[in-house]
């Protein structure tokens, strides 16, 4: 069994290493159609490890199937949790442009920050997704906790929220940085610590940038690994799952941030989403739903808003009154 994590996490730093030192080593702003491209790569290879997990699970090479998961519906639960994790990343997409806005990050640099802050995660992940399944088998009453957990977070992404990009800045967090660590303001060419005019070792902000980054993603842990938890308490197909999906955050960054709101029906999906997990995970021992099932319940939630979002933006533009015709121009008079 320690091989399979081993050569998983051997590929989940060969994958980052290629995508900063190789296809992301010079600091420029990405483009659009650049982070499409890498995208597609990262989502490809994230639907595609669907494949080994089937044959793990089929022929119990981890040695200690002890949840009795054929190939088939552990393919089926890596893949629903899998969409469930990219679809919750959408929300943190925003935040993290609100952090970049906040901290005046050039676009140069925001792929470095994103890099560091998803290595991050992927150790913080590990962590709590363990807890959290060392927590729903020891103590059954996690999961009606869990379960009112996500409800509430659901019905939360339906209210109005404060979308001020300083009070990033003038958060308790940074603060107290501010506060306890010499911090160096301006442009230092994308380094995390520099010394002062005096010597010293000091912090830029875009280390207090990467410092925020990752306290919203252990924020928004709190919501997405209860849900993945609904989905399955197997270890190795909700870990690989869960990183399989931050690796792609980077570049679905870069592709999204500048068009999150042409999604705005999304936050409604991923709060109906939220609060049918959260009532999947109180009712779990009276209710069950197969795995295809809710498979097919996740990717309907996401398709509703992606589409409906589509469809009304449409035709916003096609009632939208035409722009006023620009004044003709006036010849500047003739000189004699």
């Amino acid at each position: 069994m320690i091989w399979f994590w081993i050569g998983f996490f051997v590929f989940v730093a060969v994958a980052l290493g290629l995508d900063l030192g190789v296809f992301s080593r010079s600091a420029q702003d990405p483009t659009f159609k650049t982070a499409f491209r890498k995208s597609m790569v990262w989502i490809g290879l994230g639907l595609a490890f669907a494949g080994p997990v089937f044959l793990i699970y089929e022929h119990n090479w981890l040695g200690a199937n002890t949840s009795g998961l054929t190939g088939k519906d552990a393919a089926i639960t890596y893949v629903s949790a899998y969409l469930l994790e990219e679809a919750l990343s959408v929300d943190n997409i925003f935040v993290m442009a609100l952090i970049f806005r906040s901290f005046r990050v050039p676009g140069k640099y925001q792929h470095r920050v994103l890099f560091w802050g998803i290595l991050g995660a992927v150790v913080f992940r590990c962590a709590m997704l363990g807890g959290g399944v060392w927590l729903t088998k020891k103590f059954d009453f996690v999961f009606y906790f869990f379960g009112a957990y996500l409800i509430y977070s659901g019905l939360g992404l339906l209210r109005k929220e404060d979308e001020d990009e300083d009070h990033l800045e003038k958060s308790t967090a940074v603060r107290l940085l501010r506060r306890f660590v010499r911090v160096i303001d301006g442009d230092h060419a994308g380094k995390f610590l520099v010394r002062d005019n005096h010597g010293r070792r000091a912090l830029t902000t875009l280390a207090v940038t990467l410092v925020v980054v990752e306290l919203t993603d252990v924020v928004f842990a709190l919501d997405s690994i209860p849900a993945v938890l609904a989905v399955s308490q197997e270890s190795f197909v909700i870990i690989t799952s869960n990183i399989m999906a931050i690796l792609g955050l980077r570049s679905m960054y870069f592709m999204l941030a500048g068009a999150m709101a042409e999604f705005d029906y999304l936050k409604y999906a991923l709060a109906g989403l939220l609060v049918f997990i959260g009532a999947k995970m109180i009712g779990h021992g009276h209710v069950h739903l197969s795995n295809a099932v809710s498979l097919g319940i996740i990717a309907g939630f996401i398709g509703a808003g992606v589409i409906a979002s589509i469809v009304v933006n449409r035709r916003r533009a096609a009632t939208a009154p035409a722009p006023p015709p620009a004044p003709p121009a006036v010849a500047p008079p003739a000189v004699e």
